[in-house]
Order: C-alpha cells, then structure tokens, then sequence
C-alpha cells in the first residue's frame, strides 16, 4: 500500500506536467497513500466493531437469560425474535445460539467479557447503550425482570459505565412496550415510566420534554448508529427504540393535554 498513491501520483504527474510534474505528483501520491491507509484502518475497526457488538450481545443475552437459575421458554422467543429483527442467515443464526450457549454456562465471565466489549466499542456510548437496551428488552420477555435478572443486568450497565439514573430510563423505556400494550389507557405507572423514559421530570416544561425527546430519537437514529458501528442487521431494533421513545412522548404530551 505504502509505494501505490506514489506511483500512481508520480506517473499522473510526469504524464501531465514533465518532472516536476512527476516530484508534485509523488508528494500527492504521498498523501494518497496516507488517506487510503486511514480507509482501510477506519474500515476494519467498523468491521472490528460490528463482530464484537454481535458476539457480546447474544453470549450476554444468554447469560442474564440464565440469571435466574433457568431460561424460560418466553426468553428463547424474545431472543430468537431478536435474531428475526436482525434477519440473520442460517449461518450467522447458528453462531447466535453458539454464542447464547456460551454466556449460559457456568463458568461464564460476564465481567470480562464486556471488558474486551467496551475496550472496541466504548469510543460510541450509544452503541453501548443500544446494547443494554437489547438484554433488558430480552428480560421483560415475560413482562416483568425477575430480581436476579435485574441484578445481573446492573452489573452489566456497572460494567459499560450506565449509571443507574440512565439504566433506569433505559428500563422504564422498555417497561412502557412490554406492560402496557398500544391502545392502553395512559395510567399513572405509565406516565411515570415515559417521562423516565426521556429522562425528565414532571415539572419539566414543554420545551424541555421536546428537547430531551428530540435529543433521543437523534442518539438512536439507525443511520448514525449504522456510522458508528451498529451492524446493519440490527437496523429494526434501532427502528424499534424509535417508535418506543417516540410513544413515550406522545404519552406524556397527551397527559399534559388532557390536564389543561
């Protein structure tokens, strides 16, 4: 790679413009070479990225599935549903489960695991989060998280640097789609999880509520997490988060509404 952009310059230089032509078109060609290199370097921390977020997210998956003492039938659904959302080959299925596999057995380290996680991926805190947001969807699979399973899913937010104030918007997220189904009357637990949700009071203004929202469904924009890494099978449950925020805000605006 290092002798290509400079070729390349030097021969387009000399063709165009004589010698000299040909000594600029080696100093062109010099920093050809450095902005390919950056190309391929960019292009394989991506890849390095979307590998890492794959294997972590289903060994981890399988390891707070298990938290309680056994996976239940509801948290194989809500993870083969998630291997659904990704569109997943075959292939790319069977490592899933091998990976599931791993994080359920015994002996499993969570702890390192998500070490060598946000050592690639902790450059992007919303990829992280995104990630959080997959293990605690797969614990509400039968619309509550047992205790143990809470407390495993603590430590892995400890682990990815969450603090419990953005774990519990996380959860209350999340809370929002699983116990209360769409057309349900807004209840006061409801309300009380959107406005966690956006990650602002009940005294917050208008204004205020908007902003956290907007500055939400910006963080999980699929395209910008795709850009930062997100593989791009993961596309619909970027989409997902979305339209969860996005019911978490018209909650709370319909509340305000109906009070006035």
């Amino acid at each position: 790679m290092s002798w290509i952009g400079k070729v390349v310059g030097a021969g387009l230089g000399f063709w165009m413009f004589g010698w000299i032509g040909g000594g600029v078109g080696l100093i062109l060609g010099h920093f050809l070479d450095r902005f390919l290199g950056r190309v391929k370097r960019v292009g394989g921390q991506l890849l390095q990225v979307q590998k890492s977020f794959f294997d972590t997210t289903f060994t981890t998956l399988g390891f707070v599935s298990k938290a309680d003492g056994r996976v239940s039938e509801a948290e194989i659904r809500a993870t083969e549903a998630v291997m659904t959302q990704m569109r997943l080959t075959k292939a790319r299925r069977r490592e899933a489960i091998r990976a599931f596999n791993r994080g359920k057995a015994s002996g499993f380290d969570p702890d390192a695991t998500i070490r060598r996680f946000v050592q690639v991926c902790g450059s992007q805190p919303t990829l992280l989060r995104v990630f959080l947001e997959i293990q605690i969807q797969v614990a509400f699979a039968d619309g509550r998280v047992d205790p143990a399973e809470r407390e495993a899913l603590l430590r892995i937010a400890q682990a990815l640097g969450v603090s419990e104030t953005d774990f519990a918007r996380l959860e209350a997220l999340l809370a929002g789609h699983y116990q209360h189904g769409p057309g349900a009357p807004t209840t006061a637990e409801a309300l009380e999880n959107a406005y966690r949700a956006l990650g602002v009071e009940k005294t917050a203004s208008d204004a205020e509520v908007k902003r956290a929202y907007r500055k939400l469904m910006s963080e999980h924009h699929p395209d910008k997490l795709i850009a930062k890494g997100l593989p791009d099978s993961m596309v619909e449950l970027a989409k997902e988060r979305t339209q969860e925020i996005q019911k978490a805000y018209e909650t709370v605006t319909r509340s305000r509404q109906t009070s006035r």
